[in-house]
C-alpha cells in the first residue's frame, strides 16, 4: 500500500486523478463567469428606508404669503393675544416665516387684520398646525 501511494505521488497529475473532461468543464465555468462579470455589479435601487425631505406647508403647495390674504395669515396668529406663532410651532421654513411675519405686520398696518386678537370670522377655520403641540418642542 505504501509503494502504491509513492507511485501515484510521483507519476500522477491533477488531470489524471480528476479526469480531463471534468477539468475542462470547470475551466469553462470559470472563464464564462469572468466574461459575464456585469451581473456581479450591484443593482441601483432607491433606499426604501429613506425619508422624504421635509418641506413647510407653504413651500409644499407653493403658496406665497400676501398681506391681502388675511384668511391665510390669520392661521399664523394667536386667537387670544394676536401674537405671531414662531417657526417651532408653525413648522415653516425660515424664508416663509419671515414673509408671513412681514405680511401680517403690513396687513395690520393697513387695518386688514386686528393687532391684539384674531378676527372672529376666522376662528372656525381648519387648523394648519396645533399650537399646543409644536412641531419642534421646546427643550424644557
Amino acid at each position: 500500500m505504501l509503494k502504491l501511494g509513492k507511485f501515484i505521488a510521483q507519476n500522477a497529475t491533477v488531470a489524471n486523478l480528476v479526469g480531463r473532461q471534468q477539468l475542462v468543464a470547470t475551466s469553462r465555468l470559470y472563464s464564462a463567469s469572468a466574461a459575464s462579470s456585469d451581473s456581479d455589479f450591484p443593482i441601483d435601487i432607491t433606499n426604501p428606508y429613506e425619508k422624504d425631505p421635509q418641506q413647510c406647508i407653504l413651500c409644499k403647495h407653493s403658496i406665497e404669503p400676501h398681506y391681502k390674504n388675511v384668511k391665510l395669515l390669520s392661521q399664523f396668529q394667536s386667537p387670544y393675544t394676536g401674537r405671531i406663532y414662531g417657526r417651532h410651532i408653525t413648522g415653516l421654513c425660515k424664508r416663509r416665516q419671515e414673509q408671513v411675519e412681514q405680511a401680517i405686520l403690513r396687513a395690520q398696518q393697513c387695518l386688514l387684520m386686528p393687532g391684539y386678537h384674531k378676527d372672529l370670522d376666522f376662528l372656525q377655520d381648519p387648523k394648519l398646525f396645533d399650537p399646543e403641540r409644536p412641531i419642534r418642542p421646546h427643550k424644557y
